[in-house]
């Protein structure tokens, strides 16, 4: 497994992700390594049709402390994200002119939940939350 990808090894598994805005719909996410722990791969797989399904692979460069998210949903949408999890926080984050993003979730002290949310940004310095969205973990987390 690479340094990059070793940072995020609290997050294999598998969680159930739910939302105080979308609290009629509830999401499975599946955290697993691929390619001899070179990438991880991120599925999420909505209860509640109104979510799109939704797949991240990330990979890793030596010389940086993030990874790289590619990231694909059943709405069509790609985008290219960064991520770590440093202190107990898992970032992810894009820059992009007129809809920067990022994703901060704190994760418990057990390593069983994480609590976070996804803000947005249209010029990269007033951040507003767009929905929070959580984790439980409910099986796994060894590789």
């Amino acid at each position: 497994m690479s340094r990059g990808i070793e940072q995020l090894r609290a997050l294999l598994g598998d969680w159930v992700a739910d939302s105080k805005a979308f609290s009629e719909g509830r999401g499975h996410t599946i955290v697993t390594l691929t390619e001899d722990g070179k990438f991880m791969r991120i599925h999420s797989v909505e209860e509640d049709q109104r979510f799109p399904e939704s797949l991240m692979i990330i990979g890793a460069d030596e010389a940086s402390d993030y990874c790289t998210v590619l990231y694909y949903d059943s709405r069509g949408v790609y985008r290219v994200y960064r991520t770590r999890l440093a202190g107990g926080e898992w970032t992810i984050w894009r820059d992009a002119p007129g809809f920067n993003q990022r994703y901060i979730g704190k994760l418990s002290e057990d390593g069983r939940s994480i609590t976070g949310r996804w803000e947005m940004s249209e010029d990269g310095k007033s951040w507003k939350v767009d929905f929070d969205l959580n984790y439980t973990k409910v099986a796994g987390g060894h590789a």
